[in-house]
């Protein structure tokens, strides 16, 4: 008895230990940029990341981010995306999978495993594919033809919902149906309200993916005068490296507005900056816009990381 009760101890000293410790390691980047926010250049430049700041009342730091980031036009578009992004994406993957779980007919199953070997690809080797429907469609700069993309996106929410469909009674459809109650009905007035631990999770994990998508963002939303979101517009305080050498990929300044270039003449701007020449390359050419877009990206992605 008194050897199981010394295990069980130990046990929730090793349990709360690694909690405790996982709990450092998620706080401690956060405590960091804290302090570092307060700090002056001077203290920034001679002191290490934990020193405290002189005083906690220096908020230059943050004027100078707000304006020079234009973060409240940022965050006013981060939350319009947000927002409609959620909406959509909780209603129509919930309808989905009130469709796939409730009603067998010819093709259910196929259509299942098509979601799941959609979900399996990587969407960066659809990009290309993704970028000429929306360069076709006029959706470039556009907020609403990227509030749709991403809400054509989610797999995941629809295997959430439907593990959760299949966990409610049909009980509940018959009953209600017998009562002279619609499908629509059975679906809004019955079992959409019982949804709300799959709807939180939904929210949750789309909701974090969206807010801090960089990717799509600046690749789709390239009018940084008025679509940044807060994901870009933070990029905007950092610069970035690139070096363009034959044989051989370098780090080296890439100016602002070469970043902002339009897609047809990116690589245009790349040899500009880079001093090399490119002969024989189709700069008009759509697909190869959408590449040096990509390339600038990963370079981002790179560095930013």
């Amino acid at each position: 008895m008194t050897a199981a009760k010394g295990k069980e101890t130990l046990w929730m000293i090793v349990k709360y230990l690694s909690l405790t410790l996982g709990a450092f390691i998620s706080v401690l980047p956060v405590v960091v940029c804290i302090i570092t926010a307060f700090k002056t250049p001077e203290e920034y430049a001679n002191t290490n990341v934990m020193t405290l700041p002189q005083s906690w009342t220096y908020f230059e730091n943050f004027v100078q981010a707000w304006k020079q980031a234009n973060m409240g036009l940022a965050f006013r578009n981060s939350l319009i995306i947000l927002v409609f992004v959620l909406l959509g994406s909780v209603f129509t993957g919930s309808m989905i999978a009130y469709v796939l779980s409730r009603f067998k007919f010819v093709g259910n199953g196929l259509i299942r495993s098509l979601f799941l070997f959609a979900s399996l690809l990587p969407g960066i080797a659809m990009q290309v594919s993704v970028y000429q429907i929306m360069y076709t469609l006029g959706w470039i700069n556009f907020l609403p033809g990227y509030i749709i993309m991403m809400c054509g996106t989610d797999i995941i929410s629809i295997y959430i919902f439907i593990q959760f469909f299949e966990n409610i009674s049909p009980a509940l459809d018959e009953s209600a149906i017998m009562d002279g109650c619609t499908y629509f009905g059975v679906f809004f007035r019955i079992l959409f309200p019982l949804l709300k631990p799959a709807i939180v999770t939904v929210m949750i994990l789309k909701g974090v993916g969206v807010y801090n998508e960089y990717y799509t963002a600046n690749l789709y939303l390239q009018n940084k005068n008025k679509l940044v979101t807060v994901a870009t517009s933070l990029f905007k305080l950092c610069r970035c490296y690139y070096h363009d050498d034959p044989g051989a990929d370098y780090l080296r300044f890439l100016s602002e507005t070469d970043l902002q270039r339009p897609d047809a003449g990116c690589g245009e701007g790349l040899t500009e900056q880079s001093g090399h020449k490119r002969k024989g390359l189709p700069h008009n050419k759509l697909k190869y816009g959408i590449l040096c877009r990509m390339r600038q990206l990963f370079y981002h992605t790179a560095i930013r990381s």
